[in-house]
């Protein structure tokens, strides 16, 4: 197993929660950005530098996870990729997508972009990252890697 982390706007706790499960459990870790994240070399961790342009880094996420893996992503439609694929996916507030959720998020999501195009929704996003996010999300991420999505030996 592997885990990946769409690093562009990824909170930074969350990064430090994968970051220490990964050691943990001994599973690489790849964080994919479009620019360096400036991180220390670390043992079965590599950062992924993609170029910029628009959704180049979940191109590359979805060229090169497999199933078993396990992605950190707040895009919908990344996630929406990956679970096509048999990949799970989940958000740094700790929402798992799958087959069942991600077809109504995906939904949601683009008739929101439709509203805001239409000036018919405000802009505002996601209320800020908080400690109680942080604790779900790893609650979640321990919940899914107790369920041994794939084999714990780093690539």
């Amino acid at each position: 197993m592997t885990l990946w982390i769409d690093a562009d706007a990824c909170p930074r706790p969350i990064r430090e929660v994968v970051m220490r499960a990964a050691k943990r459990r001994q599973l690489a870790l790849v964080l994919v950005a479009n620019s360096s994240l400036g991180l220390p070399p670390a043992p079965g961790m590599r950062q992924v530098v993609v170029p910029g342009g628009a959704d180049a880094a979940d191109h590359y996420i979805i060229e090169h996870a497999n199933a078993g893996d396990l992605v950190v992503t707040a895009d919908i439609p990344l996630a929406d990729g990956l679970v096509r694929r048999g990949i799970t996916a989940i958000n740094p507030r700790g929402q798992v997508y799958d087959k069942a959720s991600i077809g109504e998020r995906l939904a949601v999501r683009n008739l929101m972009d439709e509203l805001r195009g239409a000036g018919l929704a405000g802009r505002g996003g996601p209320a800020p990252f908080s400690e109680k996010d942080k604790q779900s999300f790893a609650n979640a991420l321990d919940r899914l890697l107790a369920k041994g999505l794939g084999a714990s030996t780093p690539r």
